[in-house]
């Protein structure tokens, strides 16, 4: 008989306790020992408070979910807005958050399950099973690959840990990126942006166009900038949380300096999300009409059918001002690493346009609160998560995004603004201020 020990190394242990916030995992039920029934699951895990199922499939699939409420065999569904289930992508759990924290699970007498979508131990057999209803947004192939045959399932009791001097915490004793979260250096970034000029004289305004899937954030980012600048909670651009693309309209916001003050010399660019099905969410093709200044503000986008300019208007090349000068990609940091393989492909398509075009590129990375608890805690604790530190250093941001080339892309953000016609320090700048400014408006990373 297997002995009860832990499947995980060290390693995926600290990397889900760094998911977690400062725990302790303790091994409860090993299905291997146990048994993959239902009653010797609840034997062993009822009454144990928050617990965290880990498991293991033939294709070599980490995953599991995490639950904040203990199983009692109440009978009744449980609302639990901290439930999550996780996926090991690489080297990195990435965590899917739970779509409405009612009915998160039924908190029966039958196998752990998560929002009666999920099933492990299905039929008391060492098998996942997906019912497919919408509790969670799962992508099945990037969850487990598809691989319902388990080769063990664990459960871990989830404490937090007493934090005590030397002892390692999850979160790192010197930042990683320095940032002064005060009044005076929030000042200092806007004077920055107010007072930014193109370096070529023919340009008045700098246009900045975000791309990102659907609910990434772009309009929500517009929306924390316009705040800012307004002194006031604005929501200008539609945003929200939906299947498909709030935004249908291409829209070009220019941004004032207070109610009654002048234009800021940027307009930030909106565009539809993208989709991964053909036909729906944003078309390349559409995208390099808007990269080359021939997309008219408030064009409405046709996903089956690109844009055809006006024949009158295209036979004169666009201005320099009309055309677009930095790309922002913008990322949800929960969903980066499960990123469909078709929108990765129509990522990668975008970038090779944008390069050929050479239009300095920047990435905005997106509700890293909701990625990491301790920055969902104090937004300050962005650089001093070990979480998002790990995340972003070892590249799966940027390989899911731009080709699986982290060095090319390193290389491309750093030096962006050098081989472009513009310079891209104002895009640089409002990353940073939506980030450092915007309290509570999740944050951006700029990389």
């Amino acid at each position: 008989m297997n002995s009860l020990t832990s499947k995980l190394t060290e390693e995926q242990r600290k990397q889900l306790c760094d998911l977690l916030g400062n725990v302790e995992l303790s091994l409860l039920y090993k299905a291997s020992v146990h048994g993959y029934q239902a009653s010797a699951f609840h034997q062993r895990c009822d009454r144990q408070g928050p617990t965290l199922i880990v498991a293991y499939n033939r294709s070599g699939y980490i995953f599991g979910g995490y639950t904040s409420v203990e199983y009692a065999r109440s009978g009744q569904y449980i609302t639990d807005k901290e439930a999550f289930l996780f996926s090991f992508q690489g080297k990195i759990p990435v965590r899917i958050k739970i779509n409405s924290g009612h009915h998160a699970r039924l908190d029966d007498a039958g196998v752990p399950s998560f929002g009666q979508q999920l099933y492990f131990c299905y039929n008391n057999q060492p098998v996942v099973n997906n019912s497919g209803s919408n509790a969670f947004s799962v992508n099945t192939a990037t969850m487990y690959g598809n691989d319902t045959q388990l080769t063990e399932c664990e459960v871990y009791k989830v404490e937090k840990s007493v934090i005590r001097k030397g002892s390692q915490v999850s979160t790192e004793e010197k930042p990683w990126r320095n940032v002064l979260w005060t009044a005076e250096q929030r000042d200092k970034l806007m004077e920055m942006i107010r007072n930014y000029k193109p370096l070529v004289t023919s340009v008045s305004c700098f246009r900045i166009l975000m791309i990102g899937p659907v609910g990434a954030g772009k309009s929500s980012f517009f929306n924390s900038i316009n705040s800012i600048f307004m002194s006031r909670i604005t929501s200008k651009a539609m945003s929200g949380s939906a299947a498909t693309s709030l935004t249908t309209q291409f829209r070009t916001y220019p941004v004032k300096d207070g109610r009654e003050g002048k234009l800021l010399p940027f307009v930030l660019c909106d565009t539809m999300g993208l989709e991964e099905q053909s036909g729906a969410g944003l078309d390349i093709e559409d995208i390099s009409s808007i990269f080359q200044g021939h997309v008219p503000d408030r064009y409405k986008f046709n996903p089956t059918t690109p844009f055809q300019p006006d024949e009158q208007k295209s036979s004169r090349p666009a201005s320099l001002q009309e055309k677009i000068h930095c790309v922002v990609y913008v990322i949800d940091a929960t969903k980066i690493s499960l990123m469909s393989d078709k929108l990765q492909e129509k990522l990668a398509s975008i970038r090779r346009k944008v390069n050929s075009l050479s239009i300095p590129q920047i990435v905005l990375m997106t509700k890293v609160d909701e990625a990491c608890p301790l920055v969902e805690k104090d937004l300050q604790n962005t650089y001093a998560s070990s979480y998002i530190k790990t995340k972003v250093r070892r590249g799966h941001m940027i390989s899911c995004l731009l080709l699986q080339d982290s060095e090319r892309v390193r290389c491309c953000f750093v030096s962006a603004g050098a081989g472009g016609e513009l310079s891209v320090g104002c895009a640089g700048v409002l990353c940073v201020t939506g980030e450092e400014l915007q309290s509570g408006a999740g944050a951006g990373a700029q990389l």
